[in-house]
């Protein structure tokens, strides 16, 4: 991807938002290109929007992807689809699917899949206007998401009103239940647990995040986890969230010291499973659907993937229990 560079100097002294500061520069960027093309802003080494106002000294460096596509175009790609009418759509994610367009997976995502299934045309894309327009564009009906390695329950909205009424409930996560099931590496101190911490980008490596206490930097995540069994060192665990945060489990996890094995992000590759993917699947999403006061709870089945891992760890370990937590 390209990446641009430039220091603020020393006598600078007006008031510019960023990107108002790099379309005046000789060998900068327009700002259309700034709004739909940026994958990342770093000011000082620290993640800014492009609002931010400039100052003098400031090390700008910005990375972006060219070739954005004019259009966002159905595909037809297979889903799974385990419950539909005409307000939402609920689907059984499989892994490597980007949940929607953005840098780096124009295509095969989730949304071009939707536009397909639901007999959508292609979506005409913004260069200019406001950046929270230009996004929504590329993820029409999509309230939430999962990483693309991670399987499982994600429900999408089929219209304007149904979008906001899920929004809504995915902002206060008070009506809603999100579960995982995860294979870890490691055992957890306690058979059950809450962790609650903020989550910051980690400034060592901008791929990672990482969870830090004590600070009122990052966002507040929250995380319940239920040890279902060990074999050996590994432990399958249940897990539920109360928040919605990049990475929340996988970063979770590895600060209790029970990284999830696949993932290449937070754990090094295993020596009994060295090709393994993320053990990470979203089984349960329960949620009050358009118009409804009840909450609907719909379910994944155990992806095979999980079984394989299964099946070898039942051949090498005996199955122990934590015991309980008094």
């Amino acid at each position: 991807m390209p990446f641009f560079s430039s220091k603020v100097p020393a006598d600078f002294k007006e008031s510019l938002r960023l990107d108002q500061y790099i379309a005046s520069l000789p060998n900068g960027m327009n700002r259309s290109k700034l709004k739909s093309g940026v994958t990342e802003i770093l000011v000082n080494g620290r993640k800014q929007k492009i609002s931010y106002k400039v100052k003098a000294g400031d090390q700008i460096d910005i990375q972006w992807e060219d070739n954005i596509p004019n259009d966002i175009e159905p595909e037809d790609i297979p889903l799974e689809i385990v419950f539909e009418n005409d307000n939402v759509c609920v689907v059984n994610k499989p892994q490597g699917m980007v949940t929607h367009p953005a840098c780096g997976n124009w295509t095969g995502t989730l949304v071009n899949a939707l536009l397909y299934h639901w007999g959508r045309e292609k979506i005409p894309q913004l260069n200019d206007g406001a950046t929270a327009e230009i996004l929504a564009r590329r993820r029409p009906g999509i309230v939430h998401r999962l990483d693309k390695d991670t399987s499982g329950i994600i429900i999408t909205a089929k219209n304007r009103d149904s979008e906001e009424w899920l929004q809504a409930q995915f902002r206060s996560h008070r009506k809603i239940t999100k579960e995982y099931i995860a294979i870890c590496f490691g055992r957890p101190q306690h058979q059950h647990g809450t962790i609650r911490t903020q989550i910051v980008r980690d400034p060592k490596n901008r791929r990672r995040f990482k969870a830090v206490t004590d600070t009122d930097e990052g966002k507040f995540a929250q995380t319940s986890y239920s040890c279902i069994a060990c074999y050996g060192e590994y432990s399958l665990m249940r897990i539920r969230i109360a928040t919605g945060r990049t990475h929340q489990i996988r970063v979770h996890m590895k600060y209790i010291n029970c990284p999830i094995l696949g993932d290449s992000i937070y754990y090094k590759s295993d020596k009994v499973f060295p090709k393994a993917t993320l053990m990470l699947h979203a089984r349960i999403l329960g949620i009050c659907l358009p118009g409804d006061s009840q909450k609907t709870e719909f379910r994944s089945g155990t992806p095979k993937r999980f079984l394989d891992v299964m099946r070898v760890l039942h051949g090498m370990y005996k199955k122990t229990l934590l015991d309980r937590d008094k």
